[in-house]
């Protein structure tokens, strides 16, 4: 102590020892509360796989040491570590431990959520799809619609034998396809058109011109009805080879169809239930014979109205049993035809099928019935059919479709004293991507014309055609078809048709 420094006071030095003594006391109350605190958190943590280490401590809520040892999967670590961690928690209440449970298992479920939602990593075409097909056409957008075009031009061959009788052409032929779809938030409207025009270069033979316009309308009442407004037109030239074709004509008839349409689509529950409506007016242009002459045919002109009503059962979203029914009218333009048999009929129809569902994989609708169409002439027998109408697609892998086709349909006649026949049509298209630009065709169908009048054989078409198209880029494809249609039937000579084309399509 210095000379003439004043003396401590007592007072302060006491007041200093008192601080010293609370700050140490208070120093083990804090690491109990932390040993607390870290033992009640890692509870809530799932353990960890295949862990034996552990570290030696002191619950001072239980009362009693215990220590975990440091091994690699003995047995009695493996023990250890379950009584330190049995040891290391507190005793808890019925409601505490019913607390803690529930949020046990609330991390179970978040953390399989979190592996529901990290999907494994994708292969080169998921990778691809990703950016969109390369040789994809974009379309064009026209206000509110996308555009898609195209424009083909082919050159072809064409020969055709009947018995021992051929000819042969060489033909232009110029077409073009194209699609406008509505981009909007509700409804759509799609406008499909298609149109063919041929021009013989050398030989002869009948050209086939072709025009096809459809447009449907789909407007989403609610959550739960769906109505479709459809329109078309059609025109095409009459073949040749149809039972109803003029005999000897140089030009046969070209044929008209005016479509409409309108249908209702409710889902009641699991109940399904469509009514729709169509009507249809087909016309017959005149036909030109080997003289230079015209035969009119407007007595072939009729107007025909189908209502039909289904109802289904979902048994699953991929799958949808049901029936339906139908009935009809067709009316022709003049009551008595050229022959003097009145045409107009009555028509009546059912069948029972299934639609299936299982995304890319399959899909498509078959179902099996019967058709009957009564004549107004007593004359005239009833036509019947079986029916199995139907289309299925199905891809067996990535880049692989098929589609299958089924339609039974009736098709009155304009021969005297005949009703005509059912036909039975089947179809099968397969393509395959042989390369990213390169897709591979293969086609076949078979026709079977039941006629149903004494004395008139069955007749039979089969076909058969291959193709690629190779897509050069996003914009031109070149494009390579050959096939072969045979026609037989009892009495009569085949007749074969060879066909070949190759062409340049231009799309946008």
């Amino acid at each position: 102590m210095e000379r003439g420094a004043p003396a401590p006071r007592p007072t302060r030095r006491l007041a200093g020892l008192l601080l010293a003594g609370t700050v140490l006391a208070a120093v083990p109350a804090l690491a109990q509360q932390s040993t607390s605190t870290s033992t009640s958190t890692t509870a809530f943590q799932p353990p960890l796989l295949g862990a034996t280490t552990g570290t030696a401590e002191t619950d001072p809520l239980a009362g009693a040491s215990t220590t975990t040892g440091t091994g690699t999967g003995a047995a009695t670590d493996t023990d250890a570590t379950t009584t330190a961690s049995t040891a290391a928690r507190p005793a808890l209440s019925d409601e505490a431990a019913a607390a803690l449970a529930d949020e046990g298992d609330a991390y179970g479920q978040t953390e399989r959520r979190a592996e529901r939602l990290n999907p494994r990593e994708g292969n080169i075409d998921g990778a691809r799809s990703n950016f969109g097909d390369p040789y994809e056409p974009t379309g064009i957008r026209v206000g509110t619609f996308i555009l898609r075009p195209s424009i083909t031009q082919n050159l072809g061959y064409e020969k055709n034998k009947t018995g021992a009788t051929a000819t042969s052409r060489t033909y232009s032929q110029t077409g073009f396809r194209g699609s406008l779809t509505s981009d909007w938030s509700r409804h759509q409207l799609t406008i499909d058109a298609e149109g063919i025009y041929q021009r013989n270069l050398s030989g002869t033979g009948e050209t086939e011109p072709r025009l096809r316009l459809d447009a449907d309308l789909r407007l989403d009442l609610s959550d739960e009805t769906i109505a479709n407004i459809t329109a078309g037109y059609d025109f095409e030239r009459e073949s040749s080879s149809d039972p109803n074709a003029v005999n000897g004509a140089s030009v046969q008839s070209g044929v008209s169809t005016y479509t409409g349409g309108a249908r209702v689509t409710r889902d009641f529950g699991l109940i399904r239930g469509t009514i729709g409506a169509e009507i249809e007016r087909r016309t017959y242009g005149s036909a030109t014979l080997s003289n230079g002459s015209k035969l009119i045919l407007s007595d072939r002109n009729y107007t025909e109205g189908t209502l039909t009503g289904r109802v289904g059962y979902e048994l699953s979203p991929a799958l949808i049993p049901y029936i339906e029914a139908s009935i009809g009218r067709s009316i022709y333009d003049e009551k008595v035809d050229s022959l003097g048999y009145e045409r107009s009929a009555s028509m009546l129809g059912g069948r029972a099928g299934v639609e299936v569902d299982l995304g890319e994989k399959l899909r498509g609708d078959l179902g099996l019935g019967y058709r009957r169409a009564s004549f107004d002439d007593s004359r005239l027998a009833a036509l019947k059919a079986l029916t199995i109408d139907g289309s299925v697609l199905w891809s067996p892998q990535r880049g692989t479709d098929l589609r299958l086709g089924l339609v039974t349909d009736l098709n009155p006649s304009t021969a005297a004293g005949a009703s005509g026949y059912a036909s039975y049509a089947a179809t099968a298209d397969l393509t395959h991507e042989l390369r990213d630009n390169l897709v591979a065709r293969l086609s076949g169908a078979y026709t079977l014309r039941d006629f149903q009048t004494a004395g008139t054989a069955n007749q039979s078409i089969y076909l058969a055609g291959a193709g690629l198209t190779w897509n050069i880029n996003r914009f031109l494809a070149m494009t390579g078809d050959v096939s072969y249609e045979l026609t037989r039937q009892s009495g009569a000579s085949d007749t074969g048709v060879t066909r070949a084309g190759i062409g340049l399509i231009l799309r946008r």
